[in-house]
């Protein structure tokens, strides 16, 4: 019988792009969601993405904050992709509401992976428990690199930083026979496959409806589509076991630059498109009274680049150039009637 992969959080955007690899590679499914009220968005948005599986893909209830469930989520699969976890899009009120559900959720599915026998878990971390917290490096960041959790770092980054951490000492102590490799994606765009997208897509419909300028944030991108591919090689590859690969392409860039990609490149939906970087004192002004602009100010003025280079020669990824993640999460959006298709 055809191995099944365990996706968990199967409403988000990464694990539904991971889920169109798998189906595209051959294997079966078993994703996890909150409420089986969501089956039917979750197959929707996999027809958006060209993918009907039917009987392949199946659905189980489990949450990051109760053990109920996960053992039948774990059972009958040989491998698992784990990325479920808060994101800046919730409703976290404190710090502790972003790092408990984490670290937690994590150490759930790795028991559950254990106890039934699972062969690996390729985990969904971010660039954020890498480049967060750190004073200018003068370099990429590469996989060796930790956020700093002394340093000026926001509780979504601490959060993926001390749940990819627990991740790997539970192996270690725990682990048994089970795998891990970890997936650290920097700014992941790409085609949107229905109305809920991810904090990323978000930031690219802000400049499809004209927000009049962005911080002086430099950051990599990567195309969806291509971190997914990454999953599946260090599912499948022996040299991925124990390794942690940052999924990311090309240099690093200003936020105005990627508004200047989808100025030029998307026609009239582009006409409203900004280009302008605001002050960065305007921002910390502005992150007095405005919660969301707080959380940008460690960011100011930094360059996030970060190197794919270790993917790209341990696991033969060959991740397509940003302009077209940018472009295809623009197009995608308006695609989808999510943005108009004219000024």
């Amino acid at each position: 019988m055809t191995e099944q992969v365990l996706v968990t959080g199967g409403t988000g955007f990464i694990a539904q792009h991971c889920m169109l690899a798998l189906f595209e590679a051959g294997y079966r499914v078993k994703t996890t969601v909150r409420s089986h009220s969501r089956e039917a968005e979750v197959r929707a948005n996999l027809k958006t993405g060209g993918a009907e599986p039917g009987e392949l893909l199946s659905f189980a209830v489990a949450n990051l904050d109760s053990d109920d469930g996960w053992a039948e989520a774990a059972s009958g699969c040989t491998y698992a992709f784990h990325g479920a976890s808060p994101t800046p899009s919730g409703n976290q009120v404190t710090e502790e509401d972003w790092v408990r559900p984490a670290v937690d959720g994590n150490l759930r599915v790795l028991r559950a992976a254990c106890d039934a026998g699972l062969k690996r878990v390729v985990l969904t971390s971010a660039f954020g428990a890498i480049g967060a917290g750190h004073e200018p490096l003068g370099r990429p960041f590469v996989e060796t690199d930790w956020s700093d959790l002394d340093g000026n770092i926001a509780p979504y980054q601490k959060s993926k930083t001390l749940a990819e951490r627990a991740s790997w000492d539970f192996i270690a102590r725990e682990g048994g026979g089970l795998e891990l490799a970890a997936i650290n994606p920097t700014m992941v765009l790409g085609p949107a496959l229905g109305a809920d997208y991810s904090h990323s897509i978000r930031t690219i419909k802000e400049m499809l409806d004209g927000q009049p300028g962005y911080p002086k944030i430099r950051t990599c991108v990567v195309d969806v589509r291509d971190v997914a591919d990454l999953h599946l090689r260090a599912m499948r590859d022996p040299a991925a076991n124990g390794e942690r690969f940052l999924a990311t392409t090309g240099k690093s860039m200003l936020l105005a630059d990627i508004a200047k990609v989808l100025k030029e490149g998307m026609g009239a939906a582009g006409q409203r498109v900004s280009t302008k970087s605001l002050p960065s004192l305007l921002i910390r002004s502005m992150a007095l009274t405005n919660p969301a602009m707080k959380a940008l100010v460690p960011l100011l003025d930094s360059d996030l680049d970060a190197s794919g280079e270790k993917a790209q020669r341990l696991l033969g990824w060959a991740p397509r150039p940003r302009e077209e993640a940018i472009l295809a999460s623009g197009e995608s959006l308006v695609r989808l009637g999510l943005v108009k298709a004219e000024a």
